[in-house]
């Protein structure tokens, strides 16, 4: 191998080092994976340095809202030295043409996304200034608003960077209106489901908490109102999600917002019982009602304690009253203590409660043989 051969290889070498890749100098692109790397290195460090120096000018303030914000940009914030670190490796490829403008996209590009990605993360901290609205809106109506100014900021994060890239948003979004439309009509339960769970939280029928039956459907613990379905968790704690439209078509009855509890009541009581016996009986009940603080009283609901009927076994009293508690525990024990002391007040009075049952009567059989006839008559009722 002679001296010009050497020479001739080391002319190529150089001239891939120079112009290895679309006409860029190997070592500058060396030099700018580095710079990316190093970015990507310090990154963490950079994060916990700036977010530092933040969070000690928060903690001045009295406002947990700020707070919450330096948490939620931590990730954007660890992200900003990688787009800092492509700025510069693509600065130092001194790109041109085609590629120099890719490159300045690239950056504009990461940069808006970056900008975009901390306003969707600061969106959940802020949400705590709406605690003013919930006199307004309920609180499923403020998260669906929390919901839909994500859904702006990912829209308006995609429009940019498709703008940057010269795609125009417009003509898409009208090129879509057409498919929107076809997508429409198979999709009409959607939208119904979507319309009804806006009219369920305009009409404040319950909220996420509330105990709720749906007839025919389901009854249980509301957690959830979504767009599409709301989620009620059943008491045997097994999750139902229920379209909207069937919340909205179906009776709803809100017990959570019950202001009393009732209790209606047919006390039976034995045929034998006199007419003094009754009064007393009937006179003890309402008083131990109305001088307990436990039940509601008059004219705030209706209290009444009545002989009401004469049924096939028992002279029916009718109980109907209201507990100040709607907490289900508390009730059963109020009506607990409410039937041992019915039960009390008529052992007391010399009475019993009734049961079904049936007498035979047997008339105009003569003396002599009233007690062979009413066996034979017996031991016929058996047989049939």
């Amino acid at each position: 191998m002679d001296k010009n051969t050497l020479q001739e290889f080391w002319t190529l070498v150089l001239d891939v080092w120079n112009n290895g890749l679309y006409g860029i100098d190997v070592g500058k692109i060396i030099a700018a994976l580095l710079i990316i790397y190093i970015s990507m290195l310090f990154r963490h460090l950079f994060s916990r340095i700036v977010l530092g120096r933040l969070r000690a000018l928060t903690k001045k303030t009295k406002s947990k809202i700020d707070d919450e914000v330096i948490d939620v940009i931590e990730k954007p914030v660890g992200f900003l030295p990688i787009v800092i670190g492509i700025f510069f490796a693509t600065e130092i490829l001194n790109l041109t043409g085609n590629l120099a403008e890719g490159a300045d996209n690239l950056n504009r590009s990461l940069i808006t996304f970056n900008i975009f990605w901390a306003f969707y993360n600061v969106i959940g901290p802020l949400s705590l200034t709406f605690g003013k609205l919930k006199d307004i809106f309920s609180s499923s109506m403020i998260n669906w608003l929390i919901k839909a100014m994500h859904g702006l900021f990912i829209f308006l994060g995609v429009a940019s960077i498709l703008e940057i890239w010269g795609i125009q948003v417009a003509p898409l979004i009208a090129g879509l209106g057409l498919f929107g439309v076809a997508v429409a009509l198979g999709a009409q339960d959607l939208f119904k489901n979507l319309i009804s769970g806006l009219f369920i939280i305009g009409e404040k029928r319950f909220h996420p908490g509330d105990w709720v039956k749906i007839d025919g459907i389901v009854e249980g613990t509301v957690e959830e109102i979504g767009f599409r379905t709301t989620t009620i968790i059943r008491f045997d704690k097994a999750p139902v999600y229920v379209p909207n439209t069937k919340l909205s078509d179906n009776a709803a009855t809100n017990f959570s917002r019950m202001s009393h509890r009732r209790i209606f009541w047919k006390i039976g009581l034995l045929y034998d019982t006199s007419k003094d016996q009754l009064k007393n009986i009937r006179q003890d009940i309402e008083d131990y009602i109305m001088g307990n603080d436990e039940f509601a009283h008059p004219p705030e609901v209706a209290t009444f304690v009545r002989i009401d009927s004469f049924n096939d076994s028992s002279i029916d009293i009718m109980l109907y009253c209201f507990t100040k508690t709607t907490v289900w525990g508390e009730w059963l024990e109020i009506k607990e203590r409410l039937a041992l002391k019915i039960k009390e007040i008529v052992e007391h009075h010399e009475s019993n409660f009734a049961y079904p049952s049936q007498s035979i009567y047997i008339e105009n059989l003569p003396d002599n043989n009233i007690a062979e006839k009413a066996e034979a008559f017996i031991a016929e009722e058996k047989k049939t």
